[in-house]
């Protein structure tokens, strides 16, 4: 089966969040979403410090409806069905979030990629070179317009 990626399209809001609270936001958004789904999640992040910072991020993100999720070595064998690292995987999920700048070595395990781009322009260049990695990788890839979160988020 062919991995499916999806780059979501960060448009700049009413209220100037940075970048990465935007990113952060809609990470949740869409692991929230796979979570309802059944699906497993492992969120990429470029250090330890942005994953600590998602991990937070969820325990405040939608207070009616609770993510499982752990950080590297905590919670059960498998880990929760959502996992945010800053290292590559150990194990086996259908979905991959990237919240890097790069496309991950170890893409090709997933089979659906959810990716972004900002409105901020070397960060959009950025995402234009991961689009193009993921095509050489011969992934299917396509974009469209984020959805905008349906529940105010507490950004960190």
């Amino acid at each position: 089966m062919q991995t499916q990626v999806m780059f979501y399209l960060l448009e700049e809001d009413a209220k100037h969040e940075a970048v990465a609270e935007q990113s952060h936001a809609h990470a949740c958004l869409q692991a929230a979403n796979f979570y309802r789904q059944n699906q497993r999640v492992f969120i990429y992040c470029a250090d330890q410090q942005t994953a600590h910072q998602l991990d937070e991020l969820l325990w405040a993100f939608e207070p009616d409806s609770f993510v499982p999720h752990n950080l590297p070595g905590e919670g059960p064998k498998n880990g929760a069905a959502v996992e945010i690292s800053w290292k590559p995987p150990t194990n086996r999920r259908a979905i991959l979030i990237n919240l890097t700048s790069t496309v991950p070595h170890f893409a090709n395990q997933f089979s659906h990629i959810i990716d972004f781009v900002p409105s901020d322009e070397t960060l959009k260049q950025q995402a234009r070179e991961r689009y193009k990695g993921y095509r050489q990788w011969g992934f299917q890839v396509d974009n469209q317009t984020a959805p905008q979160p349906s529940q105010s988020i507490n950004a960190l």
